[in-house]
C-alpha cells in the first residue's frame, strides 16, 4: 500500500504507515524544519509543497491520503472561526486532491481517506462544521449526499478519552470516527 500525507507537518501519519508495512510516497508542507525531518526519515518521498497547489489527477495515484488539516479556527483554544477560518478551511484542498484522484482513476485510487483533527472539531460551529466534515467525506463517493442537521447543542464529546480525532473513510466512505488516548 501507498501513502499521501498532507499537512505533513514532521511526518507522523508516514512514521506510522512505514511501521505497517505501507510506503509513504508523497507529502505536502510548506513549514522548513518539519519538512527535513522528513526528508531525513523518508529520502525517497517526494514533497509536493503547497497543499493548494497539488493536483491529484496529475500524481501517480495512491492506496491512502492522510491530512491533519490545521485546527487553529477549530479548536477551543482559537477564536473558533470553524471551516470558514483561513487556516482550517484548508480541509477542502484536501477532499478536492481525493475527489482528483478518484476522478482520474474511476473511482479507485485513494481507497482510504483518514482525517485526524482536535476535539472541538465536533462541537466548532454547535457541530455544523463536523456535519459538513462528515458530508465531504460521503459526497467523495456520493454526489448528492447530505448529512442531517446536527441535534440541538452539537456533539457531545465523551470526557474519558482525551486527544486528537480521526475519521477514516471507506471505498464506499462509510465512516469511522477514532478516539485516540494520548500516549
Amino acid at each position: 500500500m501507498t501513502l499521501l500525507s498532507l499537512f505533513d507537518g514532521s511526518g507522523g501519519f508516514p512514521l506510522a504507515g512505514a511501521m505497517c508495512g505501507i510506503e509513504p510516497v508523497y507529502a505536502s508542507e510548506i513549514e522548513p524544519y518539519p519538512i527535513a525531518v522528513t526528508r531525513s526519515r523518508f529520502p525517497n518521498m517526494k514533497h509536493l509543497g503547497d497543499v493548494s497547489r497539488v493536483k491529484g489527477n496529475e500524481i501517480e495515484p495512491v492506496d491512502i491520503i492522510t491530512f491533519g488539516s490545521p485546527c487553529q479556527d477549530l479548536s477551543v483554544a482559537g477564536k473558533r472561526a470553524g471551516l470558514d477560518g483561513e487556516r482550517s478551511g484548508l480541509f477542502m484542498e484536501a477532499i478536492r486532491i481525493i475527489k482528483e484522484m478518484r476522478d482520474a482513476t474511476a473511482n479507485e485510487f485513494p481507497r482510504w481517506g483518514v482525517w485526524e483533527n482536535v476535539p472541538g472539531a465536533f462541537s466548532s460551529n454547535r457541530g455544523e462544521d463536523f456535519r459538513i466534515v462528515l458530508e465531504e467525506f460521503c459526497k467523495i463517493s456520493e454526489p448528492d449526499a447530505e448529512m442531517p442537521p446536527m441535534p440541538k447543542g452539537g456533539v457531545a464529546i465523551r470526557r474519558h478519552c482525551p486527544g486528537r480525532r480521526m475519521v477514516c473513510g471507506l471505498p464506499n466512505f462509510r465512516l469511522t470516527i477514532l478516539g485516540l488516548r494520548p500516549a
